[in-house]
C-alpha cells in the first residue's frame, strides 16, 4: 500500500510516497481504510528525530485519522464493517491502510466529514480536558487563548464559549482575528501590532484574564503571568514558540495563581476513564452546534511536504489534513 515512509531522519520537505506491506489486524484492533489524516505540529518534528518518541525505522508518521472501518479484529465489540471513524495511533496514518485499537475508534457524528474528523481526537480532548478538568472554567469568567486560530486554540474558543466564558483570543495577524471572532471570541488582539498584556487589563478593567491557555510558551507564557487575574490559572498546553519557560517561584505566589499542565495523551495511562467521558462531551457538544471543526484546506498525500511547510509557517488556521 502507499504511504510515507520513514528510514531515516529527514527533513519534513524531503517526504515522499512510498510502498509498505498492510499493517495486521489483531485482538483488540480495527483495520481502517484511511481516509483522512490531521497534520499535527509533532509530525514535524517526529520526522526529524526531535520528537520524544522515537520510532524504529522504518515508520510511517500521523496520528489522528479518520476513515472506514474495513476489519474488525477478534475480541473487538460495537463496530462493523463500514463504520465511519476517527481514532488516534502512534504512528501509521499517512497511509492507505492503517490499524486502530478499539480502544481508541470512535464513530463519527452522522453530519460529521471525514475532514473534519480528521482533526478532531487529538485536538478537543486536548482542549476540552484543559479548560473543564484541569483549570475548571467557569461560566462568567474571562477565558484568554493564545494562537487561537491554530487547531487547538480555535478549539478552545470554540469550547469556552460553550462553557460561558468571556473570550480573548490573540493571533498574528487581522484575517486570522476576524475568523476567531467568527468562532465565537468576544474580543481579539493582534498580537504582531499590539501589547496583549495591555490590552488585556483594558478588556477586563484591570482584573486580568480568570483563565490563560497557552500552546506557545516562551516568553508569551511569562509575558502572561502580567495580565492573569488573582486566583487565576495559566494553563500550559505546548511550547509552538520552540522554547520551553521558566517561572520565578514568587509570580505564583504574589496573584495567588496556578500553574497547571495538561499532557492529553497521558490520560490513557493515568486516567482512562476520562476518555470515553470526554469524547462524549464533545459529541454532544458538535450536535449541539456549539463546536465546529474548521478545517483550512486539504492535501493529497504527496504533497504532504506542502501541508507541513504551511502548518510550520503559521501562516494557516484551523485544522491542516491530507487526503487519501
Amino acid at each position: 500500500m502507499k504511504a510515507i515512509v520513514i528510514d531515516q531522519w529527514t527533513k519534513p520537505e524531503d517526504l515522499k510516497v512510498g510502498e509498505v506491506p498492510e499493517p495486521a489486524v489483531t485482538a483488540g484492533t480495527l483495520g481502517i481504510d484511511v481516509k483522512a489524516t490531521g497534520c499535527n505540529f509533532f509530525d514535524i518534528l517526529l520526522v526529524q528525530g526531535q520528537y520524544q518518541m522515537k520510532p524504529p525505522f522504518p515508520f510511517v508518521p500521523g496520528g489522528e485519522i479518520a476513515g472506514t472501518v474495513r476489519e474488525v479484529g477478534p475480541d473487538v465489540e460495537g463496530f462493523e464493517i463500514g463504520d465511519r471513524i476517527m481514532g488516534t495511533i502512534p504512528t501509521g496514518g499517512y497511509a492507505e491502510r492503517a490499524v486502530v485499537p478499539a480502544l481508541a475508534a470512535y464513530k463519527l457524528p452522522e453530519k460529521m466529514s471525514f475532514e473534519q474528523a480528521a482533526g478532531f481526537p487529538i485536538t478537543y480532548p486536548t482542549s476540552y480536558s484543559g479548560l473543564v478538568y484541569r483549570a475548571g472554567l467557569q461560566a462568567g469568567e474571562t477565558l484568554l487563548v493564545h494562537a487561537s486560530a491554530g487547531g487547538v486554540g480555535m478549539a478552545a474558543v470554540q469550547i469556552g464559549k460553550s462553557i460561558g466564558a468571556r473570550v480573548i483570543g490573540t493571533a498574528g495577524s487581522d484575517d486570522k482575528l476576524e475568523l476567531v471572532k467568527r468562532e465565537g471570541a468576544d474580543f481579539t488582539i493582534n498580537y504582531t501590532t499590539e501589547d496583549f498584556v495591555q490590552k488585556v487589563r483594558e478588556m477586563t478593567d484591570g482584573k486580568g484574564a480568570d483563565v490563560i491557555y497557552d500552546p506557545v510558551g516562551g516568553e508569551i507564557l511569562n509575558r502572561s503571568l502580567k495580565c492573569i487575574a488573582w486566583n487565576g490559572r495559566l494553563l500550559v498546553i505546548g511550547f509552538a514558540s520552540g522554547t520551553i519557560p521558566e517561572i520565578r517561584a514568587n509570580r505564583i505566589l504574589l496573584k495567588n495563581i496556578s500553574v497547571i499542565g495538561l499532557h492529553w495523551g497521558a490520560y490513557a495511562i493515568n486516567e482512562p476513564q476520562r476518555i470515553p467521558e470526554t469524547f462524549d462531551a464533545l459529541f454532544k457538544l458538535y450536535e449541539a452546534g456549539k463546536i465546529n471543526p474548521v478545517v483550512f484546506k486539504s492535501y493529497p498525500m504527496e504533497k504532504l511536504p506542502e501541508a507541513l511547510a504551511a502548518l510550520g509557517s503559521r501562516k494557516t488556521y484551523g485544522k491542516l489534513v491530507v487526503v487519501m
